[in-house]
């Protein structure tokens, strides 16, 4: 078994940066069995060079597996599929905003016509929510090859 952490093009420089700063980076699971699927992934070590504790409450007490090498990084480089304006509201407490529940309904159903891994985000500046689907994917050392040849992407 290959232990990679994936991430995508717009995670990526993070991501690099940690690894060459702190010594590689931790991939953490999720402790609460409400929200089992969910991961983070942090730096390895902290700005003093010790293991990186746990960040929430919702994360195992160690982490489920530490890189030290961008090859053992997948960037997805994902492709916009759609976008559409959204509905917004305030949140229960009217300390942020949510999605309505038709929109919540409608970005569930394009990310099913989307197909396998396709994901969303919101770009605020145009309330919109964005379907995405990786169309390439390759290890961070060629991400950051590609990027440094394109003059792009940091």
């Amino acid at each position: 078994m290959s232990l990679t952490i994936e991430t995508n093009q717009h995670q990526a420089p993070q991501l690099l940066k940690w690894l060459l700063a702190r010594r590689g980076l931790a991939l953490w699971t999720s402790a609460n069995l409400s929200n089992s699927g969910i991961t983070w992934t942090t730096p390895a070590r902290d700005k003093n060079g010790k293991p990186m504790p746990k960040q929430s409450w919702q994360m195992n007490n160690t982490p489920h597996i530490i890189v030290e090498s961008s090859d053992n990084v997948t960037v997805f480089i994902e492709k916009e599929v759609k976008r559409f304006r959204i509905g917004i509201r305030k949140s229960g407490n009217g300390l942020s905003m949510k999605c309505t529940d038709g929109a919540t309904r409608r970005i569930y159903k394009e990310l099913k016509k989307a197909g396998k891994n396709s994901s969303y985000f919101f770009d605020y500046e145009t309330q919109e929510a964005v379907i995405a689907k990786p169309s390439n994917s390759m290890t961070l050392t060629e991400w950051d090859k590609s990027c440094l040849e394109n003059m792009k992407c940091r």
